[in-house]
Order: structure tokens, then C-alpha cells, then sequence
């Protein structure tokens, strides 16, 4: 059986076989891929009241389209749901309180 492993597998993307110029190039690439796959961030925040106040409860992070990482601020609890709105369904129901998506800006 030979040492060496075949490094080469039908997961990797062409560019990963092919090479880069330099290690300015590399990085420039693994910058670009990064943002270009970077997970949508968002806070679950309560309304108390009629815009009198707020809190955020919960931080969540959209992996792809059906897994949607949540975990409440406080670290006690963590979801891995298939949307972002429901995280909504853990929220207590409190009269007066309103529980909303935020979105993070994207930032680059």
C-alpha cells in the first residue's frame, strides 16, 4: 500500500487541483470564497410595547437554505431549525411583547 494519499477528490473544486500564481492570489481566492459564503447573521429581538423598548434575546446564523443555527444570548439554549422564523416559536408569549427578526448588516 503506498504513503501517500490521493489528495485529489471529485468535492474539490478545479481551482483546488489546478494551483495558484502565488500566496497573494491564494489568499485573494480564499478571501472571495469566504464572502461569497459567508452565513446571513440575525437577532431575535422583543418589543416591549409600542416601540418603547427592546431586547435581544437570541443570535442566529442562516448556514444554507434549510439549517438555521440559533442560540439565546444568555447560552442556556440552541436550535438548529430549518428557517429563521422559527426561532420565533421559542420565544415566550408575553402580552404587550412582540417578538421580531433582525437582520445584520452584511458586512464586508
Amino acid at each position: 500500500m503506498p504513503d501517500t494519499a490521493d489528495t485529489t477528490s471529485p468535492e474539490q473544486p478545479a481551482a483546488a487541483s489546478a494551483g495558484f500564481a502565488d500566496a497573494d492570489e491564494f489568499t485573494a481566492a480564499i478571501e472571495e470564497m469566504v464572502a461569497d459564503q459567508t452565513p446571513r447573521v440575525f437577532a431575535v429581538v422583543l418589543e416591549f410595547g409600542e416601540h418603547i423598548d427592546a431586547q435581544i434575546v437570541s443570535w442566529g446564523m442562516v448556514i444554507d437554505e434549510q439549517n438555521t443555527y440559533v442560540a439565546t444570548v444568555d447560552g442556556k439554549s440552541q436550535f438548529l431549525l430549518t428557517a429563521p422564523e422559527n426561532a420565533l416559536k421559542y420565544v415566550r408569549r408575553l402580552p404587550g411583547v412582540t417578538s421580531h427578526i433582525v437582520w445584520a448588516p452584511h458586512r464586508r
